[in-house]
């Protein structure tokens, strides 16, 4: 029998801009190829959380949509820190990277809190930062993405970036960086979606979530078939990156 996987996709309703939703069809997607049965949350504003969460990933949105969830977010904080300490694998999206972080300061100076997983603060600004992202990664290489934000996010002394940018502005287009890193957890930028176009980001969380709960990352389970036709997922992304990191911002 397949080893059951849980992931929770966070605040699908308002929280979903530019194909976040990919990311959770690219993980489920996954999951299944690699001999895994993954079970897909829904937790919107009041839903109750499940039982298990060996994976939670959040998506963009606007601002409208973060100030509909901002009350039920902080009533989830203390069990999403919580989560993030433990080293459960998440990523979260452009608004919600942002409410992650300590706060947000808008153009008009109203301030909105977060939740403080991440040593991050985010300031707005009158320019928006879009187009093709491409940068460089310690851990998952190459990673290729979108932007569209006119938020600066600003990271505190000693908080790892997800990247370096090579292609694109980033956290806020002055010091090179892009996203963050925080345990298992990551903060980023980049719509896309992000995953279809960077399995090594999807293979991290995997990897991450199955061995946290079942003590290591299980492949008896996998198909030839199966095998094959992430092979074939893999090819297509390969040519996908390659188009995306070729397209002017």
């Amino acid at each position: 029998m397949s080893k059951q996987i849980d992931i929770v996709s966070l605040y699908p309703k308002d929280m979903n801009i530019y194909g976040d939703t990919g990311n959770v069809l690219a993980i489920t997607r996954r999951l299944r190829l690699y001999g895994y049965d993954p079970q897909v949350h829904l937790v919107n504003q009041g839903d109750p959380w499940p039982q298990h969460a060996d994976m939670v990933l959040g998506g963009g949105g606007q601002d409208t949509g973060q100030k509909k969830i901002i009350t039920d977010l902080f009533a989830r904080a203390d069990l999403l820190r919580s989560l993030v300490e433990q080293g459960v694998p998440m990523l979260m999206i452009c608004g919600l990277y942002q409410l992650f972080g300590e706060y947000f300061e808008t153009v008009d100076g109203t301030r909105l809190d977060g939740i403080g997983a991440i040593g991050a603060y985010t300031v707005g600004s009158d320019v928006r930062r879009i187009g093709n992202l491409v940068e460089q990664s310690e851990d998952f290489g190459s990673i290729i993405g979108y932007e569209n934000h006119s938020g600066q996010t600003f990271l505190r002394e000693g908080v790892k970036p997800l990247g370096t940018v090579g292609e694109g502005l980033g956290n806020n287009g002055e010091d090179g960086t892009e996203g963050a890193r925080v345990h298992n957890m990551i903060g980023t930028y980049m719509h896309g979606s992000l995953l279809p176009k960077n399995p090594a980001i999807s293979d991290f969380l995997i990897r991450t979530a199955t061995e946290r709960r079942y003590g290591g990352f299980d492949l008896s389970e996998q198909t030839d078939a199966q095998r094959d036709e992430l092979a074939r997922l893999d090819n297509y992304c390969a040519k996908a990156r390659e188009v995306a990191a070729s397209r002017p911002r």
